[in-house]
Order: C-alpha cells, then sequence, then structure tokens
C-alpha cells in the first residue's frame, strides 16, 4: 500500500512511524539529537563532566555496600565551599532567616544590626516580602550599596548605581554580556579572545551563542602571567577568520590561581584601546589573594586613574559574586556587573534583554547587599564576623601554600604558587607508555590519569584538557578548599598515586 508520508519522509532523511505490537502508531520524535540546535551539542563543560558523573556513581556504590580501595569520594573538582565544609558567615545567614521568616524579628537571640539589615531589605522588597520580584535590574538599594562598595574599594572613583545591574551569579551577567556582543557570519562573526586555561564556562557560552573563541595562551613558566606579545599575536592570527570584539581577563585566574600586577592590567588596557576590544574583567575571586607581594587591583580602579585617554572611552564589564571569597554562598547565585562606557542605546538593549527573564533570585540580591555592606565597626555583629571572615582566608591561604608544597615534592608534578582564587592547576608529566594507551581508548592523556585516580583513590579532579593548554602539556585542576586535614589525606593520595602510575607506565 502507498505511504506518501513514508515516502516523504524517506525522500527528507526522517525517521518512519511504526506500528507498535499493540497497534498503535509510533510517531517520530519532532527533537531528536539530529533535529536539536547544533550549537548546544558543543557545549563542553569540564568541571561537570564525565569524571564527576563518575564520581557520583562511585559514592552510590560505596553506599550500597560495594568494595572499593578508598572509603570515600573527595571532591576537589569544584569551587563550591560549603559543600567541602566551609562555614557559612554568621550574620549573612541570620540576616537572610530575617528576610525569609520575618516573624523572626520579635526573636531576642539575634542580634540588633542583623534585624535592621533585614528591615531595610524588606522595605525594598514589593509586598515587603523577598517572594515578590524586583526591578529586572535589581533592587535599587541594594545597587546604591554596591556602588558605595566598589567606591570604597577603588579609592573614591566614582561609581552611578545606574551602571549597576544585580545577576543570577557572575555566569549569568557574562553570558549576558557575550549575547550583546555576537553578531556577524563567516570572516565577521564575533571573536572573543579568552585565556587558556580558562574558565569552561567562556568556551561554553561561545560555542552556544556560535561565536569564535580566540586562544590567548598565558605563560607558565612565569607563573601564569599575561604577555602582552602573546595578546597581539592572537588578535592578528584571529583578524584572518573572525572581527576580534572582545577581550576577557580572569583576575585572580581560574584555574591557575595567578593574580595579575598593576602593570599588566594597564597593559591589557592599553592594548584593548589600541585593537579597540571590549574588555571583560571577571574579578570572583577579589578577596582570594595569597601571595606575599600580591595585591588585587580591580580594572575599572587602574582604567580612571589612566585618565581620560582610556576612562572616557575603552567599554568595560567587571563582574563580582557571592559565591567566591569569604562567603562561598553558591546556592543563592548571587552577583553584579558594573558596566563603563556603553553605549546609551546599546544599554536599553541589556535593560531590556535582562526584562526577559523578569528579576535575578531577591534572596540572592539579597545576600549581595550584605557582601557588600557588612556589618561595621560599633556594630553588635562586626566583632563576630571580621573574626569568622579573617579566619576563612587565613585557612585559605595555609592551604594554597600546603598544596603548592606538597605537589612540588613528587616527582612529575610541578606546581607554581597559587597566588589567589580557590584552585592549583599543576603540570603533570604523563609517560609515553600511558598516552598511547589513553589515544587507543580515544581519552585524552589527562583524562585517562584523572579518571584511574578516580577510580583507585577516589579522589575527584578535572583533567587539564578541560580548560585547555598548551599542546603537549597535561595538567589537572583541583581545589584548594577541603578542610585541611581533609586536603592533606587528599596530596598525599595525589602524590602516592602519580608515583604508582609512573612506576606502572614506565
Amino acid at each position: 500500500m502507498f505511504d506518501p508520508y513514508s515516502q516523504c519522509a524517506t525522500r527528507r532523511g526522517l525517521p518512519k512511524e511504526k506500528m507498535s505490537e499493540n497497534g498503535i502508531m509510533s510517531r517520530a520524535k519532532v527533537l531528536t539529537i539530529d533535529t536539536m540546535n547544533p550549537t548546544v551539542k558543543k557545549v563542553e563543560y569540564a568541571v561537570r563532566g564525565p569524571i564527576v558523573q563518575r564520581a557520583v556513581e562511585l559514592e552510590r556504590e560505596l553506599s550500597e555496600g560495594m568494595k572499593k580501595p578508598f572509603a570515600e569520594v573527595i571532591k576537589a573538582n569544584i569551587g563550591d565551599a560549603h559543600a567541602m565544609g566551609q562555614q557559612p558567615i554568621t550574620f549573612f545567614r541570620q540576616v537572610l532567616a530575617l528576610c525569609s521568616y520575618p516573624e523572626l524579628l520579635s526573636d531576642s537571640t539575634f542580634p540588633e544590626d542583623a534585624k535592621s539589615r533585614a528591615c531595610r531589605i524588606l522595605q525594598s522588597c514589593g509586598g515587603n516580602s523577598m517572594g515578590a520580584y524586583s526591578a529586572s535590574q535589581g533592587i535599587d538599594s541594594v545597587r546604591q550599596d554596591v556602588a558605595r562598595y566598589i567606591e570604597r574599594r577603588d579609592g573614591g572613583v566614582a561609581c552611578d548605581p545606574d551602571n549597576i545591574y544585580l545577576t543570577t551569579g557572575a555566569s549569568d551577567g557574562i553570558v549576558t554580556m557575550l549575547k550583546l556582543l555576537v553578531c556577524g557570519e563567516g570572516t565577521t562573526r564575533t571573536g572573543v579572545m579568552i585565556p587558556i586555561p580558562q574558565y569552561p564556562l567562556y568556551s561554553a557560552a561561545l560555542a552556544e551563542l556560535g561565536a569564535v573563541q580566540i586562544d590567548y595562551f598565558l605563560n607558565e613558566e612565569k607563573c601564569w602571567s599575561l604577555d602582552i606579545t602573546e595578546l597581539q599575536r592572537a588578535v592578528n592570527e584571529a583578524r584572518q577568520y573572525c572581527n576580534p570584539r572582545a577581550l576577557c581577563i580572569i583576575n585572580p585566574g581560574n584555574p591557575t590561581g595567578q593574580v595579575q600586577s598593576r602593570q599588566c592590567i594597564e597593559d591589557v588596557i592599553r592594548f584593548a584601546a589600541k585593537e579597540r576590544l571590549f574588555l571583560m574583567a571577571d574579578e570572583v575571586y577579589q578577596d582570594n589573594v595569597y601571595a606575599e607581594g600580591c595585591q588585587f587591583h580591580s580594572f575599572k580602579k587602574v582604567l580612571f586613574e589612566m585618565g581620560p585617554e582610556y576612562a572616557e572611552t575603552v567599554e568595560l564589564a567587571s563582574f563580582h559574586s557571592t559565591s567566591k571569597c569569604y562567603m562561598g554562598e553558591c546556592g543563592f547565585r548571587g552577583g553584579y556587573m558594573e558596566i563603563i562606557n556603553m553605549d546609551d542605546e546599546v544599554k536599553d538593549q541589556l535593560t531590556k534583554l535582562l526584562s526577559v527573564r523578569l528579576c535575578p533570585p531577591v534572596p540572592g540580591q539579597a545576600l549581595m547587599d550584605l557582601v557588600v555592606n557588612p556589618p561595621q565597626p560599633g556594630e553588635p555583629s562586626y566583632g563576630s564576623f571580621i573574626k569568622e571572615r579573617t579566619a576563612t582566608l587565613s585557612a585559605l591561604a595555609e592551604k594554597a601554600k600546603l598544596t603548592e608544597q606538597v605537589l612540588n615534592t613528587v616527582q612529575g608534578i610541578s606546581c607554581n604558587p597559587v597566588q589567589g582564587a580557590m584552585y592549583s592547576f599543576p603540570r603533570i608529566t604523563i609517560p609515553e607508555k600511558a598516552v598511547k594507551e589513553a589515544t587507543e581508548k580515544g581519552q585524552q592523556p589527562d583524562m585517562f590519569y584523572c579518571m584511574k585516580m578516580l577510580e583507585e583513590t577516589g579522589i575527584c579532579l578535572v583533567p587539564g584538557s578541560g580548560f585547555g593548554q598548551k599542546d603537549g602539556t597535561y595538567h589537572f585542576r583541583m581545589t584548594i578548599l577541603p578542610p585541611t586535614d581533609k586536603l592533606k589525606i587528599l596530596l598525599n593520595k595525589v602524590k602516592e598515586f602519580h608515583q604508582r602510575f609512573t612506576q606502572q607506565y614506565s
């Protein structure tokens, strides 16, 4: 019998409908792997990739009583501070509790400054409730507090609250800016310069948007420093196949942990001005600076101190978050971005784009307000706040130094100083025999290495290939967040595994 649909489907390469055993016609799926958005299939995010999926399986197997060479899985793959045991700041949680359940305002166990802060936040919310939508750009009073924080941080450089956009973590702001920047086709397609190694949010977002990723390599031999000659090489080569329009900087670095010098930042700003590039400064680790002689310099502060030639022309978006630093409040998804020198008409389009998602989570906005406006001297919570903040950052500094020291005792592992942020990105030597076996299995050598480590030790790290690295070099990223006693166990297991691995494949 002639089946016109079947004939048409065959011609178009579509799957045919089939009759099931119970006589019901089974229709072909509208959405299949072949008909879905092809850019989504190009998206990769190593931080929660195959290694982490296997780690979750191993945890389940352990809980079911299966025997393994280890008693627990230690996830050092992601900068999730509270999941790794870091304690939340008491004052922040007190205010958020009061905002979430205002009946607690009559509870005498809460300090008065926490209550007054909660009342101020609630008065800025529709219906005095965090359950109400806010303005798309964020709660006005919070944006004002962010602006005042930036002015204090940058030594008095003016900040207009109208240039502040509250976001769902820093990631939301970064992706939104990339959406505004991407346009063109073929050789006119927008190119975005990102550091290699990079945080894979950038490569994933660029793949999804169909933009061109322009790699510039950080100098591992000079503690992952940024070299302007490398930026120039990258942009010159890229202009042959795309239109470079933006330059992304991560400072302090993720996954590399470097802190850029003021001179470097000045050089980057001059380069961006010369090459007409939109600057994107990812500064979410700005409180995480540990190494002696290192200091965080915001791109905005340096830009304005360089004078009107740059301060009035270079377009800049900078990003901060509640997820990192001493707060570690990843789950609340709070953040902000500040825009400088943006065209007024584009700014209107940015506001329109953000209005589509209504508003960022209001609890995250409230938390951002507390981060930029913490307890002040003379207030009841000031002493405990400073004590907790100092203890957290001091512990991170000690763990950064411990990680570097232990890894550098292992033959075949080389770890640069962890100057800032929350990660180390050590270089590992993988024997040729192991490289060959990995290739035969269709795996990157450092993926092969990290997967074997996970199966043998329960340590979950992320292979350097997920962040980008120079050809012929291999790395892994690990967070320094575990408690000191667990971090020592982790580092010793890495050391022992690497020695066994090298012997096995030598």
